[in-house]
Order: C-alpha cells, then structure tokens, then sequence
C-alpha cells in the first residue's frame, strides 16, 4: 500500500489538493497546447461572467463562496491582462460591476470547446470507474456537514480536556 492510501483520513485534504492541482495542471496544459491564453484558476469567476452579463464583486465572493480580498485580487489581475473591466454602482458608489471586456469576451468563446471537452472527458472518466460515480455527491455531503459543523470544531471536540479550549464556531 502506498503512502497516501495507509494514511486514510489523515492525509485526505492533502489528497484533494493534489489531485485538484493535478486537473488544473492537466487543464492548464490543453490551453497552452491549443494555443489559448487562458489559466484553469479563472474558470469559476469567467463561468460567472458567461452566465450573466455583469456581476459585483460582492456577488461574484457570495456566489464563489471566496473572500470579498480574493475576487478583488483575480479581477485586479485580470484587469491588468485586459480582460475584464469594472465600473461604479450608479446606485452605490461603493460597489463595483465586473464585465469581460471584448478581449475576456474573446477569449471565453476560444475557451467553450475546452469547457465541453472537460466535462465529457471527466463524465467518461468516472464512468471508467463505478465507484467514481459518487464522488460528487460525496464532495456534496462533506461540504454540507462541515459548514453544520466546523472540521476544526470536530478535531476539537476529540482533544484530550487539557488540550481543548473555549474557542467555539461562532467565535465566542
């Protein structure tokens, strides 16, 4: 058995990590090898802007589920490269829309045909496997069972008495 298997539990995030960085590589090397100027890391707010025209930054972190910081640092970096731009709320100045522009505009249409590719190659991929089948189901269920309840929380509450302390989920 290998290293990561005989860890189970232990390692798991660490497996997830590397197997996402792992896809983003993988994905990443189909857009170099196209030709297509396009990092997997802006897939989620690029999808956004396919779906809907414009977006705040604020919905862009809600929908995300990422800091308000985080969408400010992409979209700042994707400014820089020309392909989104931003503009005041009229309603309130302190919000800011984010657009592609008719370069992020290109582009996305360059990078459909790949977005299409992934998904049929990962459906035939999990099909490969039945096991596999489940796995976003799985993701699912973790993500909803550690938003109930904090991973940490849970470490928590397996610490000897001496090693626990008074930190709770809500901060308190």
């Amino acid at each position: 058995m290998g290293f990561y298997p005989k860890l189970g539990y232990l390692i798991f995030g660490s497996r997830l990590r590397r197997l996402s960085e792992y896809f983003l590589a993988e994905v990443n090397k189909v857009y170099s090898q196209a030709g297509i100027g396009f990092d997997a890391s802006w897939f989620p707010l690029f999808y956004l802007l396919s779906e809907k025209e414009q977006l705040t930054l604020m919905d862009i972190a809600t929908e995300l589920e990422v800091s308000h910081s985080a969408v400010s640092q992409l979209v700042t970096n994707l400014k820089k490269k020309g392909l989104v731009k931003t503009s005041r709320c009229e309603e309130d100045g302190r919000r800011q829309w984010v657009a592609l522009t008719k370069k992020g505009s290109a582009l996305l249409e360059q990078v459909l045909p790949v977005w299409k590719g992934i998904d049929v190659a990962m459906q035939e991929l999990v099909a490969e496997h039945k096991q596999s089948s489940k796995i976003l189901e799985a993701i699912n269920t973790l993500e909803q069972a550690v938003e109930a309840l904090p991973l940490a929380e849970r470490i928590r509450r397996r610490l000897p008495a001496g090693m626990q302390t008074d930190v709770h989920p809500t901060g308190g």
